[in-house]
C-alpha cells in the first residue's frame, strides 16, 4: 500500500527555509510543511489545504522540485511505502502562526493538543547559511534539502 505525501519548500526573507518541528507518538521530527494526499485531491490542492490547516496560510504552489524515486517504508506503518512530492511554495499573506527560534519549542497550548491527538507541531525558519540535509529528520526530506541547498 502507498501513502502519498505532498510538501512545500517555503523560503522566507534572506532565503530562510520554513520547517515544521513535530512531536508525534513520543518522537521528535523536523520536516517540511505538508502532509497526506486525500482521495479525490490533486497534489497542488493537497499542499494548499495542508498549509491552510497547519498554519492558516494561503499559499501559491510554485515549481515542482522532486518526487521520490527510491523505496521508502513509512516510519509509522511498515505496510506502507511512502511517495513524497515536493514543490516550492510562496506565502500569499503574512504568516500569523507563532514562529519559534529554537527547535521543538512547544508552548502550553501545543502540548495540550499533543495530549489529545498524540501529535503537535510548531514552525520556524532556518537561516540559509546553516540549512542542510542535517536540518531535517526524514530520509526523503534529507534528499530534498540537499538538492535545494545545492541547486537553488
Amino acid at each position: 500500500m502507498f501513502s502519498i505525501r505532498v510538501y512545500g519548500i517555503l523560503l522566507g526573507e534572506n532565503k530562510k527555509v520554513l520547517v515544521s518541528d513535530e512531536f508525534i507518538r513520543g518522537n521528535y521530527y523536523t520536516k517540511f510543511p505538508g502532509g497526506g494526499l486525500e482521495f479525490g485531491e490533486g497534489t497542488r490542492d493537497c499542499l494548499k489545504r495542508e498549509f491552510k490547516e497547519e498554519m492558516n496560510l494561503d499559499i501559491k504552489v510554485m515549481d515542482h522540485i522532486y518526487t521520490t524515486d527510491f523505496f521508502q517504508m513509512s516510519a509509522f506503518n511498515s505496510d506502507y511505502q511512502i511517495l513524497s512530492i515536493y514543490y516550492f511554495a510562496e506565502a500569499l499573506e503574512p504568516i500569523r502562526v507563532p514562529l519559534r527560534v529554537k527547535p521543538f519549542d512547544f508552548d502550553e497550548r501545543e502540548m495540550r493538543v499533543y495530549e489529545l491527538k498524540k501529535e503537535t507541531e510548531t514552525f520556524r525558519f532556518i537561516d540559509w547559511d546553516v540549512f542542510s540535509e542535517q536540518s531535517v529528520t526524514l530520509p526523503i526530506d534529507k534528499v530534498v534539502a540537499k538538492m535545494v541547498k545545492e541547486n537553488y
